[in-house]
């Protein structure tokens, strides 16, 4: 057997002083995560982010730069991510849109709101990109090459 981490995207969305994240159901109960998803086979990162974001909170992402690269082996699954985390803005939003299969809602949450509900987390993943935008880590998209 080959073994190979599972390529994630996910979005840093902040406005108006809060974060954009979705509570969804799992395998561990109802949780909080950042729009977030598996890259798809042919896509490249940024166009993975946008789609991820537009199904789980029907909102339209445009990615502005990278906020980091997580790699984080999951204590209880025989599974590593390795997520590609990017900051940016909505530019639109189509709130009669149906979004993705297990996804409760679109979320806004200040900081305060994140930090108290981190037993609710998916993942320590979420938290810590946001810390990451919040100290200013932005890097340009140009660092990550696609080749079609």
């Amino acid at each position: 057997m080959v073994w190979k981490p599972h390529v994630t995207v996910a979005a840093v969305v902040e406005r108006d002083g809060k974060f954009l994240l979705v509570e969804e159901e799992t395998d561990e109960g109802i949780r909080f995560n950042q729009p977030a998803g598996h890259l798809e086979c042919g896509e490249s990162l940024t166009d993975a982010v946008v789609r991820e974001v537009l199904e789980e909170t029907a909102y339209t992402f445009v990615p502005r730069f990278l906020v980091g690269i997580y790699h984080w082996p999951h204590p209880r699954k025989d599974i590593t991510y390795l997520r590609f985390a990017f900051g940016g803005e909505v530019v639109g939003h189509e709130p009669e849109r149906k979004l993705d299969t297990g996804i409760l809602g679109a979320r806004w949450l200040s900081l305060d709101e994140i930090q108290a509900n981190a037993d609710r987390h998916r993942s320590p993943m979420i938290l810590r990109c946001i810390e990451d935008w919040h100290v200013g880590k932005r890097y340009p998209l140009e660092l990550v090459t696609y080749y079609a």
